[in-house]
């Protein structure tokens, strides 16, 4: 049988990435599917797991050849994609893939698989809240921030378009309903 998709997307800071890892120490049987992306990689990011870390020429070389499932230049020559040959290794062994990706990807691979993904969007409680995330991390420049920002504003209008929305106001119960969340959908 084949596997099923859990799409997470959110606007960057909205804490999607915790929730996807926390979802995969549970025992859920959710295997993460690494995206590639263009940029640099960060001091606490490692490449296989994080990202694959492919560089912009290189990306680029693989949008020719149509090998990803979905991608965009989410930011000025800053890449990121997902690699058709893994999904459909996972999905077709049985395994359940779970996705941590921007909001356009995220409808994207909603869309290729229908009823076979469900998709997610964490949704900060505000942009203000957002905004302080950010800072905290200490990963942005201000110009970053800024772009960063604006971008969400972007990405939280599309929120209606998934199947569920995750309020990561509190992070304990978010953790726990995207833990039924999960189970419920798997379970089906």
């Amino acid at each position: 049988m084949k596997g099923k998709l859990l799409i997470l997307s959110a606007p960057s800071g909205a804490g999607k990435t915790t929730i996807v890892h926390h979802l995969l120490m549970q025992d859920l049987g959710l295997c993460f599917s690494v995206s590639a992306c263009s940029r640099e990689k960060r001091h606490n990011e490692t490449n296989g797991k994080d990202y694959h870390f492919i560089g912009r020429e290189k990306f680029k070389d693989l949008i020719a050849k149509k090998d990803f499932l979905e991608w965009e230049e989410v930011y000025p020559d800053q890449f990121y994609g997902t690699l058709k040959s893994e999904v459909n290794t996972m999905i077709e062994s049985g395994k359940n893939v779970i996705f941590d990706v921007d909001v356009v990807g995220a409808l994207n691979i909603k869309k290729h698989y229908g009823d076979r993904a469900l998709s997610v969007f964490v949704q900060p409680p505000s942009l203000e809240k957002l905004k302080q995330r950010l800072i905290e991390r200490s990963t942005e420049s201000d110009e970053n921030l800024k772009r960063r920002l604006e971008k969400a504003t972007k990405e939280l209008s599309t929120a209606i378009k998934f199947d569920k929305i995750l309020v990561n106001d509190v992070l304990e119960i978010a953790l726990e309903k995207a833990e039924v969340i999960a189970s419920e959908f798997l379970a089906r």
